[in-house]
């Protein structure tokens, strides 16, 4: 095998004998990164391969590229000098300035070559040996990796995710020398941390796979995922059941595991007398187990899990893992039990104990916000709901916190809050809304379906917000602690899918109210608020491949409305707006002419000209049809409406001086002119659509 089609690895072995695995939750970032390192780096050395490829388990980091050229491809280029007069004297000699850049080229005086007034150096860079640039490419690629968290160890000063213990770094079957921590690289792994017989030989890096795998290793996350799941189905299938598989989850099984082998569990069936979420929730996230349901769809009593090893006493550890989840069950079987005893309306007074935050006031102050945001939100959509629902809903909505099973698993909150209120004899629609009032909880989760529950979830975010902007705790782009950014993105999905015309701005306005933020304050905060709804919003629409121009058209607006921008912008792609270049130029011709302009009383009696009379009259008739079609967003048919215009537009602005020497009808125009533009300002800025 030529060594231009020779594999180079990379291995960083981020563990040993005293030290912790990588992180689960690193490792798909990681293994990207050095993939994407990679390419970016023998790309600018001009080492052309074949294939990449990056493999992890949670003790090591491999990078296998395939056809790594032997050698730097040769680079070509045509280098400026100076000009021929500076480059020549008068008998055509080379002067100094000319001697000077052939030197600089390394070539003859004679082989520069003239072109367009200047002297050119036809330079070609002859590659060097690809085994001579790996170490600092190798060394660099490493020690370029970001983590969430890095550490340092003994005296060393080299930072990294855990301490790098022993690099194995080949080129074909040749090792690539280089040290990093005062771990010098070579040719010897280690196995499984119990199933291996310690160190290994790699020979070459086409045999990198199989041998880990003869020594306990699946180093292909795809491969062990391929067997977690073949084992989950066939146990799955043994016992009548149907995973409740989490993508989320099984990422990081794969990533916690070197050679997977599933197994089955069982808990006591008492246990399923408690609530589905706090069975579930111990297990998948805080024992990184999978529930089965069985047929009919019900929870049944058994789990699936995966060991990091063989078969060998599988069912040693499986009653290991049982253990640890039935004292995990007991736990919540006796929160659950204990907090029956107390209703959630008897525990609102308790709020008050309860900080929200510090400058927002307590749990007790946040539940007395929420019921006015929702009785104000309910009027201002004219939604119809009952404002003693909201006020009740309000104040039970936190109350779930100051559980035991809540205060145990936090990520129950509001659904022990629904649960606890169905017990508590609370109208059904309540209870769902005290666990709706979280959603969405993460990207691409659901969003709140009841009425009830939108209120209070675009409430409690809004809240939240606008009282941590009232504070100065704005997210940066790096530091969010307070999941601003994940409220202000679930607010905009809410009412976009709701479809609610609601004015933000008004909604800050009055919270900040409720907040006693300083009158003088507030006008700034609304604009940051404004400004930060406004970019979450952008972003949701280029997510969606929706066309930028069409973005900054409907974006442009004084007030902050999602769900108008929304349809407006829908409406705008469906009536295909930007084929309309006479329309728009038209009117972009009179927004260039009226700039901020916003009279529109026009006297016809100052009229002087017939274009001034048919653009008056194009104007009225339009008037009368084109907001009709607006007020359903029906952008298509405002078009057809609006097109009839153009002729009278364009007529008035190549025949009328609008700059009149007499002032009155100078401004009549002028007038005119913005009563015109007002028929296509509903749509938005046109001028983003050129």
């Amino acid at each position: 095998q030529c060594k231009s089609k020779q594999d180079m690895e990379t291995c960083l072995y981020a563990d040993g004998v005293r030290t912790e695995e990588i992180p689960a939750h690193y490792m798909p970032s990681i293994l990207s990164q050095v993939k994407d390192l990679a390419a970016k780096k023998l790309d600018a050395a001009n080492i052309t391969y074949t294939s990449i490829r990056s493999l992890g388990t949670p003790r090591r980091i491999a990078l296998l590229v395939a056809g790594v050229a032997e050698k730097q491809a040769d680079v070509s280029a045509k280098n400026k000098g100076p000009s021929v007069k500076i480059a020549f004297d008068a008998e055509g000699k080379p002067t100094k300035a000319a001697q000077g850049f052939a030197r600089g080229q390394k070539i003859a005086v004679e082989d520069l070559v003239v072109e367009d007034g200047y002297v050119y150096a036809n330079v070609t860079t002859i590659g060097a040996e690809t085994a001579g640039l790996l170490p600092d490419i190798l060394k660099d690629i490493i020690l370029s990796l970001s983590f969430p968290k890095s550490m340092i160890w003994g005296s060393q000063t080299v930072h990294f995710v855990r301490p790098l213990r022993w690099l194995v770094a080949l080129f074909g079957t040749d090792v690539i020398p280089f040290s990093i921590a005062n771990v010098q690289s070579g040719k010897i792994s280690r196995g499984h941390r119990f199933l291996g017989t310690g160190d290994f030989e790699i020979p070459s890096m086409a045999a990198y796979v199989d041998t880990a795998r003869e020594h306990f290793l699946i180093v292909d996350p795809e491969e062990r995922k391929q067997m977690i799941l073949a084992g989950f189905q066939r146990l799955a299938d043994e016992k009548g059941g149907t995973i409740m598989m989490d993508e989320d989850l099984l990422e990081e099984v794969i990533f916690l595991v070197e050679y997977p082998t599933a197994l089955c569990g069982e808990f006591d069936k008492e246990f399923l007398q408690l609530p589905e979420a706090a069975i579930i929730t111990p297990m998948k996230d805080h024992q990184r187990y999978f529930p089965m349901h069985d047929k009919a769809g019900n929870l049944m009593n058994l789990f699936l899990t995966v060991r990091n090893g063989d078969d060998y006493h599988l069912e040693t550890v499986q009653h290991g893992n049982e253990r640890v989840l039935r004292a995990r069950l007991d736990d919540a079987k006796f929160f659950f039990e204990e907090d029956k005893k107390k209703k959630l309306s008897d525990r609102v007074g308790d709020l008050q104990r309860i900080v929200f935050q510090d400058g927002l006031g307590t749990l007790k102050d946040k539940a007395e916000r929420l019921s006015a945001i929702t009785v104000f939100l309910n009027h201002k959509l004219d939604l119809g709901v009952e404002d003693e629902d909201l006020k009740r809903v309000s104040a039970l909505a936190k109350t779930d916190l100051l559980t035991q099973m809540v205060a145990e698993f936090t990520e129950l909150q509001g659904v022990m809050g629904c649960e606890y209120a169905k017990i508590d004899g609370e109208k059904p629609e309540i209870a769902t809304a005290i666990y709706e009032q979280y959603l969405p909880r993460f990207a691409g989760d659901d969003l709140p379906q009841t009425t009830l529950g939108k209120i209070l979830g675009l409430a409690d975010k809004l809240d939240t917000i606008t009282g941590s902007f009232s504070l100065g705790l704005i997210p940066t782009g790096s530091q969010d602690p307070f999941a601003l950014r994940r409220q202000t993105i679930g607010s905009l999905h809410i009412l976009m899918e709701a479809g609610w015309n609601l004015n933000l701005q008004e909604v800050f306005a009055y919270i900040l109210s409720l907040l006693d933020t300083e009158a003088d304050k507030r006008a700034t905060v609304i604009d940051q608020l404004t400004d930060y709804f406004t970019l979450r919003l952008k972003n949701i629409f280029q997510d969606e491949d929706m066309d930028y121009h069409i973005i900054d058209c409907v974006l442009a607006s004084d007030t902050l409305n999602a769900a108008e921008a929304a349809k407006r912008a829908d409406a705008l792609i469906a009536a295909d707006i930007r084929s309309q270049e006479d329309l728009l130029q038209a009117f972009t011709r009179v927004g260039n002419m009226i700039k901020d302009a916003e009279d529109t009383d026009v006297d016809p009696n100052l009229f002087e000209t017939e274009e001034e009379k048919a653009l008056y009259a194009a104007v009225t008739a339009l008037e009368n049809t084109v907001h009709q079609h607006y007020a359903v967003y029906d952008i298509a048919g405002a078009i057809q409406e609006l097109a009839k215009g153009v002729p009278a537009i364009n007529n008035f602005l190549d025949n009328v001086l609008v700059m009149h020497e007499n002032p009155a009808v100078k401004q009549n125009r002028m007038n005119l002119l913005t009563r015109t533009f007002d028929l296509i300002r509903p749509i938005g800025d046109i001028k983003k659509l050129n």
